[in-house]
């Protein structure tokens, strides 16, 4: 598992719909991941903030767990099936470690409230991530110039 971060929320004109898109923490790779419209508005009220006058579905959620004694530890997106994303929660409690299955939207709405890590198996990333280009262009920019200030005995073995 890779840690990630929310690097965008937008919406896709082709489809139509919401996108939001997870970059790897220690690498260039982004995921794209197609959501609904009630997820993306409950992934950015989050982000940005936003206290309802009453819990929504996600606050709700987060409530009942901690009521329950439960802490959201981590979310995980664990495969990609057909193209379809799935998601689990990881849930920590006084004695037990609990996980269950999600929908990645919901799980990235949950996580933004509760702080907590986002994870993405590295198959996932390697069937799906993409570099983007701009992003791409610095890489190999960065391989330039260290081509440029190498030496062979860089190279030795000691």
């Amino acid at each position: 598992m890779l840690p990630v971060r929310i690097h965008s929320l937008g919406f896709d004109p082709a489809s139509s719909q919401p996108v939001i898109l997870l970059k790897e923490e220690a690498g260039l790779r982004v995921l794209p991941i197609w959501i609904g419209q009630p997820e993306a508005t409950a992934i950015l009220t989050a982000l940005e903030g936003v206290e309802p006058p009453r819990p929504m579905t996600h606050d709700l959620l987060l409530g009942v767990t901690g009521a329950a004694d439960l802490v959201l530890e981590r979310v995980e997106i664990t495969r990609l099936e057909e193209g379809t994303f799935f998601a689990a929660l990881i849930l920590r409690g006084e004695e037990r470690v609990l996980v269950v299955d999600a929908r990645p939207s919901d799980s990235i709405a949950l996580a933004v409230r509760a702080r907590c890590p986002i994870l993405v198996a590295e198959a996932v990333l390697d069937e799906a991530g993409i570099v983007p280009d701009d992003e791409a262009d610095e890489e190999v920019e960065r391989f330039r110039e260290f081509l440029d200030h190498v030496a062979p005995e860089d190279f030795e073995r000691s």
